[in-house]
């Protein structure tokens, strides 16, 4: 007899596969706001069938990220200014406190793993790969902040990284952008290594700018920086 717990184990699998690539084009914009698709159509072109591709997009809506449409599908969920600025300060809260943290708490083997996914990154943005490039990153930010031990913020964290949808990304491919945003991820681990706060500080608070006003399209983020006060003294 076949193992009971086989073909869930399978089901959530692809489930799960479903959401991370629909999730990548969404962040890529390939997924653009406004575009309605339905979890019969999705399940055609990625060849699966419909149920982990509809739980994937119910997930997503979960997630603020796309909404339901009676009878016609799901829609992406345009983002303003306002939205984006809101993610930004959102992001300055909940990352730079969290990071500095995740440092302290970092391993020998925890900085090799950052340091690896870095030369991920980096190789990415030189082969203008943009969704192994977002992937990598996000793997990068994601598994730093896990070092603090604290599930529900790095489900936040993430949650926030995937409602900022970015365009336009092949564009700054081109001009060297990706680029310098690679090049930032190695000095993120440098300061780790070196258990330098104040640098660390200051590159992540950078690094966050960096996606709010280069990537997330026209706008620059807020002026006041409402995490400086929530920061850990350095």
């Amino acid at each position: 007899m076949a193992d009971p717990e086989i073909g869930p184990l399978r089901s959530t699998t692809l489930r799960d596969r479903v959401l991370e690539i629909v999730r990548q084009a969404l962040v890529s914009g390939e997924i653009r706001p406004g575009d309605m698709y339905s979890a019969a159509a999705l399940a055609t072109r990625l060849g699966v069938s419909s149920s982990p591709v509809r739980e994937a997009l119910l997930t997503l809506v979960n997630q603020g990220l796309m909404e339901p449409v009676r009878n016609r599908g799901y829609r992406v969920v345009p983002m303003s200014d306002q939205d984006l600025d809101e993610v930004y300060q959102m992001r300055m809260l909940l990352e730079v406190p969290a990071t500095l943290e995740a440092a302290e708490n970092a391993t020998v083997d925890d900085i090799a793993q950052l340091e690896s996914l870095a030369h991920d990154i980096e190789a990415a943005a030189r082969d203008g790969e943009v969704v192994t490039f977002l992937d990598a990153d996000r793997r990068f930010h994601l598994s730093l902040l896990t070092l603090c031990g604290n599930k529900r913020l790095v489900a936040t964290v993430a949650a926030l990284r995937d409602q900022t949808r970015l365009y336009g990304l092949d564009d700054l491919a081109e001009r060297g952008v990706l680029a310098d945003s690679a090049s930032e991820h190695h000095e993120i681990v440098a300061a780790i290594r070196a258990k330098n706060t104040s640098g660390l500080d200051t590159l992540i608070r950078a690094h966050l700018r960096h996606v709010r006003s280069d990537w997330a399209g026209a706008g620059e983020p807020p002026t006041k920086d409402t995490s400086s006060r929530h920061s850990p003294a350095v």
